[in-house]
């Protein structure tokens, strides 16, 4: 009987170690370009890649110098085109979000309830803030990011750098307020800048109720890992943009419970 030879399949501890880094290095990419531009950019390379071995399998010449020629700048085109996706990562490698991670694992394990309160007070004056503005129909946009990116920032807001209130927030938004119009950006539970333009989003299968301010918070959502809370100046109605997906008319409790999962 012939024997079968499963030497290639013996795996040393260097292996193994390089199998998870690969994973773990795969799984960061993909959580940094999820539900957003780049993931169709990616599609569209790898479309053009198989698309380049099948004219060259069947020797199109004219299509495959054309297709190679473009092959040849994959790298820089590589660079140009994830960019922003690029300096993300360095900036998660940077400010130790690996790191900062495990500590939050390690706190959720040890002291759920103690981290769980203390997020709560620091959400409840964004919370009783758009209370009010809900009330009064005061148009708002307030995006969460995990790490402010002051090159992406600096060029289109007012930098602020404050403790969060109910009050400031309210009065940021004030319609006679110089900063009422743009977006505030919360960060390391300060108020860090105010009045920023942002992306908006390209998606046109959005409700055609959606002014700026909704597409605002779906684009920077879908460009960052950035969540965004709008609120309507028509209905003082409260949505909630992350990762280009957008949930409307959303409650208060509804509210809590997504800014304590996700600031």
């Amino acid at each position: 009987m012939k024997s079968f030879d499963f030497d290639f399949l013996k795996l040393s501890v260097t292996d193994a170690v390089d199998i998870i880094l690969v994973a773990l290095l795969i799984y960061y990419v993909y959580t940094l370009i999820r539900n957003t531009l780049a993931v169709n950019l990616l599609v569209g390379m790898f479309i053009i890649t198989v698309f380049y071995w099948i004219v060259k399998g069947l020797h199109m010449e004219l299509l495959t110098t054309i297709i190679d020629k473009f092959m040849s700048v994959g790298i820089i085109a590589l660079i140009v085109i994830f960019h922003p996706e690029i300096r993300r990562f360095l900036l998660l490698i940077g400010k130790n979000a690996f790191l900062q991670k495990n500590k939050a694992w390690w706190g959720y394990l040890f002291g759920r309830k103690e981290i769980e309160r203390n997020n709560l007070t620091r959400i409840k004056p964004i919370i009783d803030a758009c209370k009010t503005m809900k009330k009064t129909r005061t148009g708002a946009l307030i995006v969460f990011v995990k790490f402010y990116d002051e090159q992406f920032f600096a060029n289109s807001c007012e930098v602020v750098d404050a403790k969060i209130s109910k009050r400031l927030l309210e009065s940021i938004f004030q319609k006679n307020s110089p900063l009422h119009d743009g977006a505030v950006v919360i960060s390391e539970n300060k108020i860090k800048s105010a009045s920023c333009i942002l992306p908006l989003t390209d998606n046109d299968q959005l409700p055609s109720q959606f002014g700026l301010r909704h597409r605002a918070g779906i684009g920077v959502s879908e460009t960052t890992d950035a969540v965004a809370v709008i609120i309507s100046e028509e209905t003082g109605e409260i949505s909630y943009a992350k990762q280009g997906r957008v949930r409307m008319n959303v409650s208060f409790g509804e509210l809590e419970k997504l800014l304590n999962k996700d600031f």
